[in-house]
Parts: structure tokens; C-alpha cells; sequence
């Protein structure tokens, strides 16, 4: 019998959730639009943590969503900063960044911290981590205490308060739509939600032409 409500609950969890997207739902609509840094492309922003596992947890959804991204859209990232102690896992993406190195450092880590449970979560932990990447610690201390860095995390933790986020991972289409797996239902279904809205700010676009 448990198992039996258990089925029928995803059923209608499924339900809701298909039905959510046929209806054009699936996503909060940001008011007032925020401003994006693509130009005339779509801008998809994807908000992330580097100690969330619903972020780790996320990335091959958004990874596998990359490699047929349409050329007409511009995808960036940004880190989320709900508490204090999130503005280090900021200022070491920001840092990356800066250094052009986020090939080395994004990925490797999201499995550090998730797959080899790592505890890195102060200024000493990822200038260590970044020197086991292969990145220099002067220009990884330069990055890291720079203004630069320090005003992109600030402009960050603005924008999240602008985009009204309640948690992570988010993604945000064209600075007036936000998504997530609470307002899709699932990874899966926030793919095609920010598809359905590139779309629609597509046809917008060309309207206004």
C-alpha cells in the first residue's frame, strides 16, 4: 500500500510538472527586468554555489545543455551569496576568472568539495587548492585580494538581491525569467523551460524589429 501512494504522489508530482511547462509556467517571471552583459544575444545566467549539492548536482544537465546551445544565446555564470561564508567559493570563481583559468579550477572543484568531500571553504583553503591546479600563488593572491574581484563579488550579491533569489542552483533567461528545479519540477524539465523561454524572448526580439 506505501508503495502504491508512493507511485500515484510521482505520478501526480509528474502531472503537475508537465503541466506546469504545457501552460508556460515552470518559472518566475523577475519584475522588473534586470539588465544582461550580452548585447543583442539571449543571455542565459546560470547562479550557483561551489558547496551546493543541488549545484554539483546540476552541472551535467547545464554541461549536456552547452553543447547545443544556440548561437544566438550567451551563457554565463555567476556565484550566488545568501551568507558571509559563501563570499570565499565567490571570490575563487571571480579569481578564476580574472585569471583565466576556469578550465582548471570550476570543475575540478565541484569534485573536490562533492566527490572527494574536501573541506574548502576560507581564503587558505583555495589559495591551496588553486596551487594544486597549477596556478601560481603570487597571481592567485593578486587576483583573489584585488578590487576587481572584490567588485564583481558585490555586484553579484546585488544582482541575486535584484533577480529576488531565494536559493540555488538558478537559472536566469534574458534578466526577466528565473528557473529552477523547484519551479520546473526537475533538472530536466528547467532545460526545456529555458529553451521554451529563449524561444519566446526570441519571437519578442524579432517583433520588435
Amino acid at each position: 500500500m506505501k508503495k502504491l501512494v508512493t507511485t500515484f504522489s510521482l505520478f501526480i508530482f509528474l502531472l503537475i510538472s508537465g503541466q506546469a511547462i504545457a501552460d508556460g509556467q515552470g518559472y518566475v517571471t523577475i519584475s522588473p527586468a534586470q539588465p544582461t552583459q550580452t548585447g543583442d544575444k539571449i543571455e542565459v545566467l546560470e547562479v550557483f554555489w561551489y558547496a551546493c549539492p543541488h549545484c554539483f548536482d546540476f552541472e551535467p544537465h547545464i554541461s549536456k545543455w552547452l553543447e547545443s546551445k544556440p548561437d544566438d544565446v550567451e551563457f554565463r555564470r555567476m556565484p550566488g551569496i545568501f551568507r558571509k561564508n559563501w563570499i570565499p567559493h565567490a571570490k575563487a570563481y571571480f579569481t578564476a576568472q580574472k585569471l583565466d583559468v576556469l578550465e582548471k579550477i570550476h570543475t575540478p572543484l565541484f569534485d573536490a568539495i562533492h566527490k572527494q568531500k574536501k573541506n574548502i571553504h576560507d581564503d587558505d583553503d583555495f589559495e591551496d587548492f588553486f596551487a594544486k591546479q597549477s596556478v601560481d600563488e603570487d597571481a592567485f593572491t593578486k587576483a583573489y585580494e584585488s578590487e576587481e574581484v572584490e567588485t564583481m563579488v558585490k555586484q553579484a550579491y546585488v544582482m541575486g538581491q535584484r533577480y529576488k533569489l531565494t536559493g540555488v542552483p538558478a537559472v536566469i533567461v534574458n534578466g526577466k525569467y528565473m528557473v529552477s528545479g523547484s519551479t520546473a519540477g526537475s533538472f530536466e524539465n528547467v532545460l526545456t523551460v529555458i529553451n521554451q523561454l529563449i524561444e519566446k524572448e526570441r519571437e519578442e526580439m524579432s517583433a520588435s524589429e
